[in-house]
């Protein structure tokens, strides 16, 4: 099944990202681009227009380029929202790099990880996010960090590592510079070059590099295009139904390096005109709050976010008339002074693979035309349904993997080449499951692999299972996805003591927090006898009787699950 041709997809513009803010900036210039503020009185808020924006972006390229940051090369984010993650970004791209997003969330080994992959040259990072200081933890990974000088870091360990950059307290420690010191490196470019630079940027280049924990333990670097990205950016806004004249004020506190966040709520903002009103991290009653200070009509979040801001102290105190475009399922849609009625474009399918959507509906799409599907084929996209053992396409109807292919298809994985990607028809394997019926609607029946959709982000089992395998006591480790009302899916490790030791399921979970990302920590942790566990003829345990034993478990439990 195929969508519409993408020559006939309305809305569209320029297709890099320095065109792309180029394009808005010139359409809304003197708007509000983005406000990032505590809650208060507004006095310390920071607001940028989209003339500001563009302006901030050519600072951030300029200081790239008298780095040496040229065509191609790769540059660490490490933020969490804040306005200089989006001129950053944008930056890059502007001065011809590669956009490398990292999680805020990455512990010490995962970040070690982050950093051999993708093979970044320059790193800008916060300093401190929660109660992680990252400039703490890149000198205990390298210590050279503490000796080098600035631009001439040399390190074994990350060897393509030259410069590392902080926002935050602080002043400059060895390799390590200050975003002040930075910046003021690029002041002497010409900046009729910079934007030079930006205009031969080419739709087909490599814009981001983002991360997915994929199908192993290890992360998947994904490398996109400036096409591909740029297509959901402007998409967004028709999926979305908004126009300029909706005076889009987006709430979000989900990090920008996952693509669903970056792709729907920037990409749809910007292309209608929008502020985004940035939350670094998730607090649910600051949110609420931050909310009904600067009047927010479009809040974006994941299911679990939003039974925690219904949860809030203050869920009753504020005043969140301003919402029109807060889906009719959600707690906002649901609060007192909410009045409107309206549905998200949740009828869809994606993968960071495809930068988000390959499949949807627009927004207040009616009841009798989505029938509860993932939606149709976007402009430009190619479906096809097929026996995941033989790979042929099966009939209509059918469930089968659900293959993809069409121009927001990622440019490869990290370090694999692309025939090992791509089926022999330029197919991507997604590893879903799902059925195309007659009227062209896509229906998504779950997943093949064993990956975890928990709040939005996916968990690798493999990854916290080989984790859980260096904990004292623990025989035999096996971590499934439980369905869970407002995660979609709990984590749970199920874990088989060696005979004779008694663990504690708290004790574990502080273990695997001081090691795993906190999204990949399980909820829960049961405890089985063998004999409990079904196994498979070759040893292997049986995942999905595996999974619906933890959920009997749970089932049969009063207790709440732990946050």
């Amino acid at each position: 099944m195929s969508g519409p041709p993408l020559g006939d997809e309305p809305g569209l513009g320029a297709l890099t990202l320095p065109g792309f803010l180029r394009e808005v900036t010139a359409r809304y210039g003197e708007r509000e681009a983005l406000v990032a503020r505590t809650p208060g009185d507004g006095a310390d808020a920071v607001r940028w227009t989209y003339s500001e924006l563009w302006e901030r972006a050519v600072e951030v390229a300029s200081a790239l380029r008298a780095c040496g940051v040229g065509k191609d090369s790769r540059v660490g984010v490490l933020m969490t929202n804040r306005p200089e993650w989006i001129s950053a970004v944008f930056g890059i791209s502007l001065a011809g790099g590669v956009a490398v997003a990292l999680s805020t969330f990455s512990t010490r080994s995962e970040l070690d990880d982050l950093l051999r992959i993708s093979g970044a040259s320059v790193l800008l990072l916060e300093r401190s996010v929660l109660k992680k200081d990252f400039a703490a933890v890149l000198t205990e990974l390298e210590p050279e960090i503490a000796r080098a000088e600035p631009g001439a870091l040399e390190s074994a360990r990350f060897p393509f590592l030259r410069r590392v950059v902080v926002l935050g307290d602080g002043g400059p420690t060895g390799a390590i510079e200050t975003w002040e010191d930075f910046l003021a490196r690029g002041r002497d470019e010409p900046r009729e070059l910079v934007e030079a630079t930006g205009a031969a940027v080419q739709p087909s280049d490599t814009a981001l590099l983002f991360f997915s924990s994929g199908t192993t333990s290890r992360p998947k670097g994904i490398l996109n295009s400036h096409r591909g990205v740029a297509i959901q950016l402007w998409r967004f806004r028709r999926m979305y139904r908004f126009d300029p004249e909706d005076h889009i004020r987006c709430w979000t506190a989900n990090g920008f390096f996952w693509s669903g966040n970056f792709g729907m709520a920037l990409g749809a903002t910007f292309a209608s005109g929008g502020s985004v009103v940035l939350q670094p991290t998730f607090l649910p009653a600051e949110a609420l709050e931050l909310m009904d200070a600067e009047k927010v009509n479009f809040p974006f979040a994941w299911p679990h976010q939003w039974a925690q801001l219904e949860a809030a102290p203050n869920w009753k105190d504020v005043d969140l008339s301003s919402m029109r475009f807060a889906d009719v399922r959600s707690a906002i849609a649901r609060h007192p002074t909410v009045s409107a009625r309206w549905e998200e474009p949740g009828h869809a399918y994606g993968n960071t693979e495809t930068f988000t959507l390959t499949t949807g509906l627009p927004a207040d799409t009616p009841p009798e035309r989505h029938r509860d599907s993932s939606g149709e084929a976007l402009p430009g996209v190619t479906l096809k349904i097929v026996d995941p053992l033989t790979g042929v396409v099966v009939p209509r109807g059918e469930q089968g993997e659900i293959c993809v292919k069409g121009p927001t298809l990622m440019l490869g994985y990290v370090g694999t080449p692309l025939d090992e990607t791509l089926d022999a028809e330029g197919f991507f394997r997604t590893g879903d499951g799902g059925y195309l019926d007659h009227d062209d609607l896509l229906f998504w029946k779950g997943r093949l692999t064993d990956i975890i959709k928990t709040g939005g982000a996916n968990v690798s089992p493999r990854e916290v299972d080989e984790t859980l395998a260096s904990y004292t006591g623990v025989k035999l480790a096996q971590t499934v996805g439980v369905p869970h009302e407002t995660l979609g899916e709990m984590v749970v490790s199920c874990i088989v003591p060696h005979e004779g030791v008694t663990l504690d399921a708290e004790e574990i979970r502080g273990f695997l927090r001081e090691r795993l990302a906190s999204y990949k920590v399980p909820r829960r942790v049961l405890f089985f006898r063998e004999e409990d566990i079904a196994v498979t003829g070759s040893a292997k345990i049986k995942s999905a009787d595996l999974r619906a034993l933890a959920a009997s478990r749970l089932a049969g439990e009063t207790a709440p699950a732990p946050a």
